[in-house]
């Protein structure tokens, strides 16, 4: 699966299934997007379903269904379709991915749709079913982007809060490490004045005068950086009123 682009997987041993779906998918509103990539696979592949990159899958049990239903009196036939139909949920809801299967209409058992956790069974109605198999599964796609959105979000906002908390700490901290720095300055510059020092005693006495004059300018630029944040957050603040105050 692309980074940008969602994948819905359709399992089918029908290609008309996969046609009809991809035929009769909605339009997204926003016509930036370049809607979803299909990948098909026939329906029994849907045991190796663990560990794949898709975002939905989509399911045929209709064939199999229509194939039991067709003979009633063939309870053998019944029951490996059923088997089947078992196999295929457990396999899509094992995945932990949402799934929509599509049920055959000639279930007199299965209602409209069935919600198993993330696996939705929608019954095939005639004529309508494509349509509304697609409007399901563009929203769930919908719901996974915003969610996945949301969870990024909430990263950069925690690695932000930290960030700000580190930087609030530095500049808190900053009169004691300048005060420090005052101090390792002042006797680095005495040491220098020292009579009869060696030359590389002076050497190494005027690199500690030199890196604490470093690491006083890097705690200057804190300040005045706190300075334009402040800066910024007024006039931030007075935009917001004006455009306010313009609305009403």
């Amino acid at each position: 699966m692309s980074n940008n682009r969602q994948t819905v997987l359709i399992l089918a041993s029908d290609p008309a299934f996969s046609r009809e779906i991809t035929a009769c998918w909605p339009q997204d509103p926003d016509h930036h997007s370049a809607g979803p990539e299909f990948i098909m696979l026939d329906e029994g592949f849907s045991r190796d379903l663990q560990g794949s990159q898709y975002d939905l899958a989509i399911a045929d049990a209709s064939s199999v269904e229509n194939k039991s239903f067709g003979n009633k009196n063939d309870s053998n036939n019944s029951n490996n379709s059923n088997d089947r139909i078992k196999a295929l949920k457990q396999s899509l809801a094992a995945a932990g991915k949402p799934a929509i299967i599509i049920r055959s209409h000639y279930d007199p058992a299965l209602g409209f749709y069935t919600l198993h956790g993330a696996v939705l069974e929608l019954r095939r109605e005639t004529g309508v079913w494509p349509s509304l198999a697609g409007l399901v599964g563009r929203e769930i796609l919908r719901r996974r982007h915003a969610e996945a959105r949301a969870r990024e979000a909430e990263k950069l906002c925690a690695s932000a809060q930290t960030e700000a908390t580190l930087g609030r700490y530095m500049v808190d901290m900053r009169t004691n490490v300048n005060n420090v720095l005052t101090t390792v300055l002042g006797n680095a510059e005495l040491l220098t004045l020292e009579p009869g020092l060696s030359a590389t005693v002076l050497a190494q006495a005027d690199a500690i005068r030199n890196m604490a004059l470093r690491l006083h300018e890097v705690f200057q630029r804190f300040s005045s950086i706190e300075k334009e944040l402040g800066v910024a957050a007024r006039e931030s603040r007075k935009k917001t009123v004006h455009a306010a105050a313009g609305r009403c």
